[in-house]
Formats: structure tokens, C-alpha cells, sequence
């Protein structure tokens, strides 16, 4: 990345790609080295590379966090043709005024005693790299890209796409 400036144009990307994307897919490494993935709802926080989701703090993805903080978390928007995979470093956060700025009556599904619910807690995900993919989504567009490479020869808008560290 060579300037400030950039790397902010490429947050501010993620930013409005993931805030279209609520659900992401969470990565960790298990005790026997092997990936585990499963869906969270990401927290509705301005994305200023960190990344917030409630969890429960006896889970399994926290002792997965705890053995290795490593984690990768993907965004996929096939609709609108938009991707965005986060890699960092996770921690579990228990703060009460945090739970309260974050709460969300949604999430009484998974924590029945709400704000007071004892498994209740946060990941806090420090992003270090990022890489996105923000492609044209219309027919139209698709068609033409064909168009332009099979019977042009010319190379087709394939859209948006950065691989930045942070």
C-alpha cells in the first residue's frame, strides 16, 4: 500500500461492500489443524478495520480463538457479484457497556436472557489483510464482457479488486 490515502479508499470499499453483506462466514483453525467455518451476523458497526460479532463465550470458535487467534472472515454478495475476504487476529471481549452499545433485540434467538444472558460476549477481530472483488452484477454486463472477449478479442471490465495490508 503506498499511501494513506489509498488505504483509506480501500477501507471505505470494504466498509460499503460489507455493510450490504450482513452475514459472514468465520474461520478458525481446530485443535487438529484443520479448518472451521461457520456463518455470523456481523455487527452493525462502521468497519474501520475491525470487525465485531456477539458470540457465546463457552463456544467452540472461542476455545478455537484461544489455541490460535487466526481467523479468516468472507463476505460473498453473489447478486450483486461482491466479495471480501478479511484476515486477522480475534480476541474474545467481555464488556458490558460494549454489549449494551451493540445489543440488537435480534439477537435474544441466541442469547434468551438478552444484555444479561451469562454466555454473552464479543469477538473483536483486528484485521491485518484484506482482498475484494467488486465485479459488474447486471446481465447486460455479463453478456458484454463475453462479447468483448470471445468475439473481440478485447479484454471485458471484470470490476473492482484490491489485495491490501493493513
Amino acid at each position: 500500500m503506498s499511501t494513506t490515502t489509498e488505504k483509506t479508499q480501500h477501507l471505505e470499499k470494504i466498509a460499503e461492500l460489507v455493510k450490504n453483506t450482513r452475514i459472514a462466514m468465520l474461520t478458525t483453525l481446530n485443535p487438529n489443524g484443520h479448518f472451521h467455518s461457520r456463518p455470523m451476523a456481523t455487527m452493525d458497526v462502521e468497519f474501520d478495520g475491525t470487525v465485531w460479532f456477539f458470540t457465546a463465550k463457552s463456544s467452540p470458535k472461542v476455545q478455537e480463538i484461544e489455541a490460535d487467534s487466526r481467523v479468516n472472515v468472507a463476505y460473498s454478495n453473489p447478486e450483486k457479484q461482491n466479495y471480501v475476504s478479511l484476515a486477522g487476529r480475534a480476541e474474545l471481549v467481555l464488556d458490558r457497556a460494549l454489549n449494551e452499545k451493540y445489543w440488537n433485540p435480534a439477537f435474544e434467538a441466541w442469547f434468551k436472557d438478552g444484555l444479561d444472558d451469562p454466555e454473552l460476549s464479543l469477538l473483536k477481530i483486528e484485521i491485518e489483510s484484506a482482498e475484494y472483488w467488486d465485479s459488474p452484477s447486471s446481465v447486460v454486463a455479463h453478456v458484454s464482457g463475453f462479447v468483448k472477449n470471445k468475439l473481440l478479442g478485447q479484454t471485458p471490465d471484470v470490476g473492482d479488486h484490491a489485495k491490501i495490508e493493513l
